[in-house]
C-alpha cells in the first residue's frame, strides 16, 4: 500500500461515532483496527525514513565537524508534511481498503 497517495486529512477533525460503528458494529472493535493498521503504517514509514536517512551518515567520531544537508533536510521536512499514521488508516477505512477478521466471533458463529 502506497500512503503517499491516499489524500487523508493533515489536520484532526472530529469524527461521528456512528461511522466507526457501522463498519464492524462496535466502536472499540474499529478503534482497535485503526490502531493496529496506524502502527503498521507508522513503522513502515520509519524503516523507509531510517533507509533514505542511512545515505547520509558519516560514520566518522568527529564531533567538531557538523554539518547540514540540504537533501536530507529536505527528506526530513517531506515525511513531517504526511498524514499522521492514524489519518491514513481511517481513511483506509473509509475506503475499504483494510481487511479485518475476528476470529473469535467466527468461531462464536461455528458453535
Amino acid at each position: 500500500m502506497d500512503y503517499k497517495k491516499i489524500k487523508a486529512e493533515n489536520t484532526t477533525i472530529p469524527r461521528d461515532l456512528t461511522d466507526l460503528e457501522d463498519q464492524t458494529g462496535n466502536v472499540y472493535e474499529t478503534v482497535m483496527i485503526l490502531a493496529k493498521r496506524s502502527n503498521q503504517i507508522a513503522s513502515e514509514m520509519k524503516e523507509e525514513l531510517n533507509q533514505k536517512l542511512q545515505e547520509f551518515a558519516s560514520y566518522s567520531d568527529n564531533l567538531e565537524e557538523v554539518f547540514e544537508n540540504r537533501e536530507q533536510i529536505e527528506i526530513s521536512k517531506y515525511y513531517e508534511r504526511l498524514p499522521k499514521p492514524t489519518l491514513i488508516a481511517f481513511e483506509e477505512l473509509k475506503q475499504g481498503q483494510i481487511y479485518h477478521r475476528n476470529p473469535a466471533k467466527e468461531n462464536r458463529k461455528g458453535l
